[in-house]
């Protein structure tokens, strides 16, 4: 009777994973070209802005870049199969950009309509990478071991494909260009890679993690999106918790990407990772950005989207 009721749980979640994935959208059409702010927090745990992680979508191409904690939420309620990402990539290795990291893997390779990755999870960044998926394949290897058995999860979807790559051109396919470059966000935290994908003509950049960074403003000049970090740390808490003067010397300041605004005139600029410490607001953010920066400027939000085009347009959830 409990392997009965077992069975009929199984099937209801299979049931339930086929209906909400069952009208999961096709691939972006050609000639559109789609960011979507997954998660826009930090290490803070926050239910508003989840882990740093961006989707881009362009053509044929889905493409994750970093995997903060609840990546998986946030595209399941976009209803994206796990198993469709085409390629996935690291900006650096602090924890905040990985956590979500297992769970998209080994989740995505389960075979309910939210996982289906029946091929190596392809995973590019910088030097340390393979490092990293081979631990993670051994921490869970039990796990593994079991599912293959018990469920017959194909050995193929678990597998990571790694590309550890110098900055440079990272990914090519379908018309979608991606190229990593070195940003600056601090001296030991090295390799720290920003991205720029370009495809139809356009480009958005991703700053990852930094400071100010001129070669940021170098890869975005005319970009038609920059995404760039920014951390807003009140003086007060900045004396009565030590531990945020680290925080503050490897995270751009509003000012600080406020000039790189400034001087790369994107199209549109756009924060994520976005640090509200103490009692900062959004509206600091912006005073203190407007200071040095005066076009055009969105605060991301948890699945904000924008799509990219001759004018840049901005939707998602309010």
């Amino acid at each position: 009777m409990l392997d009965f009721t077992r069975k009929m749980q199984v099937k209801s979640v299979v049931l339930l994973a086929a209906l909400l994935f069952g009208a999961a959208p096709a691939m972006a059409a050609d000639g559109v070209f789609r960011v979507t702010l997954l998660g826009t927090g930090t290490p803070v745990p926050s239910p508003e802005r989840f882990g740093n992680s961006t989707l881009i979508e362009a053509g044929s191409q889905r493409l994750v870049f970093d995997f903060g904690r609840g990546v998986t939420i946030r595209l399941a309620q976009l209803h994206i199969p796990f198993g469709s990402i085409n390629a996935h990539f690291l900006t650096h290795f602090h924890s905040d950009h990985l956590n979500g990291l297992p769970d998209l893997w080994l989740t995505g390779w389960l075979r309910p309509p939210y996982g289906q990755r029946n091929h190596a999870m392809a995973i590019y960044g910088p030097p340390g990478l393979l490092k990293l998926t081979k631990g993670l394949t051994e921490a869970f290897t039990r796990d593994i071991e079991i599912r293959k058995e018990d469920e017959k999860d194909p050995e193929a979807g678990i597998a990571f494909d790694v590309h550890e790559k110098p900055p440079g051109l990272m990914y090519e396919a379908d018309g979608v260009k991606v190229t990593s470059f070195l940003n600056d966000h601090g001296p030991l935290v090295t390799p720290s890679y920003g991205y720029k994908i370009e495809y139809g003509g356009h480009a958005v950049v991703l700053s990852g993690d930094t400071r100010y960074s001129a070669e940021v403003v170098r890869q975005a000049k005319g970009a038609d999106v920059l995404v760039h970090c920014v951390t807003v740390i009140p003086n007060a808490l900045l004396q009565k918790v030590p531990a945020y003067q680290a925080i503050y010397k490897h995270l751009a300041s509003p000012e600080a990407a406020g000039q790189v605004f400034a001087e790369a005139r994107p199209k549109l600029a756009v924060y994520s990772h976005i640090g509200l410490n103490g009692d900062a607001r959004v509206d600091d953010l912006i005073a203190r950005t407007r200071t040095v920066y005066d076009g055009p400027l969105q605060v991301g939000r948890d699945l904000m989207t924008i799509t990219v085009g001759d004018t840049p347009t901005v939707g998602g959830q309010p």
